[in-house]
C-alpha cells in the first residue's frame, strides 16, 4: 500500500509540474500508435525471446497514456515470463521538430512460481522527426522493483534508444533497445500511427 501511494504521489507531482508549459507535440511525431513485433532480452545468463504488443494514445495536446506487454521464452528450459508497463507521458515541443519527452509507468514482472514483482519508472529525454521518414529517440530511466521470492531488488538506471521507418502517415517499423545494468532489452515490428 505504502508503495503505490508513492508512485501515486510521484505521478500526480509529474503531472502538476508539466501543467505550466503549454505546446503540442513536435511536427511529425504522433503519440497516438498501436504496435506488435519480436522482443528479445540478452543476458549475461540465459537469453530470452519472445513477442510483445504496445501502443499509446495522446489525452491532451502534450500529455499520452501508454502500455506495453511481453511474453518471452528462457532459452534452454521450458520457463517464459511476462513484463508490462502501463504509464502516463509529457511531451513538450523544444524546436519545431523535437519534443522533450518525461514518462511515468508502473511496471510488472511475473515469471510464476513466486517469481514475481512489482515496480515503477520514470524516463526523459528527447524524440523527434528528423526527416518525414525517419523519427528517434534517446531516453534516459531510473526503475525500481519490489523483492522478488523475498530477495530484495536495487533500482537501476538505464538508457533507452528507439527508432520509426515510415513507408507513409500510416506504417512504419520501430525499433527500440533498452540497456540496463549489463542486460540488452529490444523490440522490432510494425507500428501504425495515427
Amino acid at each position: 500500500m505504502k508503495r503505490s501511494l508513492t508512485i501515486s504521489k510521484l505521478a500526480a507531482l509529474s503531472l502538476i509540474a508539466a501543467l505550466p508549459f503549454a505546446a503540442s507535440a513536435a511536427e511529425g511525431v504522433s503519440y497516438t500508435y498501436v504496435e506488435g513485433g519480436y522482443a528479445a532480452t540478452n543476458t549475461d545468463g540465459n537469453d530470452a525471446d519472445g513477442w510483445a504488443i504496445g501502443g499509446s494514445g495522446a489525452i491532451a495536446p502534450n500529455f499520452h497514456i501508454f502500455g506495453n506487454y511481453s511474453n518471452q521464452d528462457i532459452d534452454g528450459t521450458n520457463l517464459d515470463f511476462d513484463q508490462w508497463r502501463v504509464g502516463v507521458g509529457y511531451n513538450h515541443e523544444i524546436n519545431r521538430n523535437v519534443d522533450l519527452l518525461t514518462r511515468v509507468a508502473y511496471e510488472k514482472f511475473d515469471a510464476g512460481r513466486g517469481f514475481d514483482a512489482d515496480g515503477w519508472s520514470v524516463e526523459a529525454g528527447v524524440r523527434g522527426a528528423f526527416t518525414p521518414n525517419f523519427e528517434g529517440y534517446a531516453l534516459a530511466g531510473y526503475e525500481d522493483f519490489d523483492e522478488i521470492a523475498g530477495q530484495s531488488i536495487d533500482g537501476e538506471f538505464y538508457g533507452r534508444l528507439g527508432a520509426l521507418v515510415k513507408f507513409n502517415q500510416t506504417w512504419g517499423i520501430n525499433g527500440d533497445v533498452k540497456f540496463v545494468d549489463g542486460d540488452t532489452q529490444w523490440f522490432v515490428g510494425p507500428r501504425a500511427s495515427f
